[in-house]
C-alpha cells in the first residue's frame, strides 16, 4: 500500500538513461520527497554525470534541491565509464540544452551527511550508481547510521551481470564500497538486473511518453530510444531495460517489487567474478540473512507509476 506521507530520500547516481528515468520518477511522485542529490562516476565522468543530473532536474521543474559532486573513481582502481550504453555525454540521444542550477559548494558525500543529520525524521538513500559515495558515507561519517532509514540500490543480480559474466556495472566498478554497504548493518534492498531486466521499454511504452505531448514525455522517449539502440547493438536485446527507477518505485510503493530476505556478499578477489554479488537464496551459508532481495516486479504498475510522475513532473517547481 502506498504511504499518505511523502518519505524524505537522498538520490546518489550516475546520469546515465535510466538514472535520468528515476530522477524523473521521484521529481513527479508525490511518495518521495527529494531532499538533495549527490553524484558518482560511473556511466560517465563526474563532470558529466553532475551535468546531466542538473539538466534533468530542471527539466522536470525540479528548482530547489540541491546537487552535489561526490566521488570522481571508486575507492580502489581506475574508473571504467559505460560510454558504449550512455554515450560521450552520458546521455546521448536527446537535446538537453537547457539553463541549470549551480553545482553545491560542498561535496556529495557531505551533502549527504547534512541532510541526514539535520532531518526530522530518517532519510532513505538511493543509490542507482556504483556505492562510492554511500559507502564512503558510511566509513567516514558512522554518526550517521541512525538517521538512515534503509538503503535501496540498484545493483547487483541473483543471476549472471552484464559488465563481466557475473558482475552487474554498479558493483563491478566499486566493489569495495558495495562490500561497505552491505556490512553495515543498515537495512538494505537490492534492487538487481533478475528484476530490472523485466521492465522492458517497448516500442508501444516509449510511444506512449510521447503520447503525453509534453517536453518532458518527448525527453523521456528520445532517451529511451537511444538506450533501446545501445542495448540492441550491445547485447542483443530486442528492447531495453530501464533499470534504476525500480530502486525509486520500491520506496514509493513497495508493494511494486517483491523481495526475499537472503544474505548477500561482494566477491572482491575473484579472478573471474570480482564484482560478482553472491546472494544465497536457498540459506547454504548460514549467514544472516540480512538483505531483502528483489525477486518480483508488478511490471504494468511500474509503468504506470513512471508515466504519471512524468505527466506531473516537468510543470510544478519543487
Amino acid at each position: 500500500m502506498r504511504r499518505s506521507a511523502a518519505r524524505p530520500v537522498i538520490i546518489d547516481c550516475d546520469p546515465g538513461h535510466d538514472d535520468a528515468l528515476a530522477l524523473v520518477l521521484a521529481a513527479g511522485d508525490p511518495g518521495v520527497r527529494l531532499l538533495g542529490v549527490s553524484t558518482v562516476a560511473g556511466n560517465q565522468t563526474l563532470d558529466k554525470t553532475t551535468r546531466n543530473a542538473l539538466r534533468i532536474l530542471a527539466l522536470a521543474g525540479v528548482t530547489d534541491v540541491p546537487v552535489a559532486a561526490g566521488c570522481d573513481r571508486p575507492l580502489v582502481g581506475e574508473l571504467t565509464v559505460a560510454a558504449d550504453i550512455h554515450g560521450a555525454s552520458g546521455l546521448d540521444g536527446p537535446d538537453l540544452d537547457v539553463p541549470v542550477a549551480e553545482v553545491a559548494d560542498v561535496h556529495g558525500v557531505e551533502l549527504m551527511r547534512r541532510l541526514i543529520v539535520g532531518a526530522a525524521e530518517p532519510v532513505t538513500l538511493i543509490a542507482t550508481g556504483p556505492l562510492t559515495n554511500v559507502g564512503l558515507l558510511l566509513r567516514r561519517h558512522p554518526e550517521v547510521v541512525p538517521g538512515v532509514r534503509r538503503v535501496v540500490f540498484m545493483g547487483g543480480s541473483t543471476d549472471r551481470g552484464n559488465t563481466t559474466p557475473y558482475g552487474e556495472f554498479n558493483i563491478v566498478t566499486d566493489p569495495e564500497a558495495a562490500d561497505i554497504v552491505l556490512r553495515s548493518g543498515l537495512p538494505t534492498t537490492m534492487i538487481g538486473l533478475n528484476v530490472t531486466h523485466r521492465a522492458l521499454a517497448t516500442t508501444e511504452i516509449i510511444a506512449e511518453f510521447r503520447g503525453l505531448g509534453t517536453p518532458l514525455g518527448a525527453v523521456c522517449a528520445e532517451l529511451m530510444t537511444y538506450f533501446a539502440g545501445t542495448y540492441r547493438r550491445v547485447f542483443g536485446f530486442a528492447h531495453p531495460p530501464v533499470h534504476d527507477p525500480i530502486a525509486v518505485a520500491a520506496v514509493i510503493d513497495p508493494a511494486l517489487v517483491r523481495t526475499v530476505a537472503a544474505p548477500v556478499a561482494v566477491e572482491l578477489a575473484g579472478t573471474y567474478t570480482r564484482g560478482a554479488t553472491v546472494v544465497d537464496l536457498h540459506g547454504r551459508t548460514g549467514r544472516e540473512a540480512a538483505v531483502d532481495v528483489a525477486v518480483g516486479l508488478e511490471v504494468d504498475a511500474f509503468w504506470r507509476l513512471l508515466m504519471a510522475a512524468v505527466r506531473t513532473a516537468g510543470g510544478a517547481a519543487r
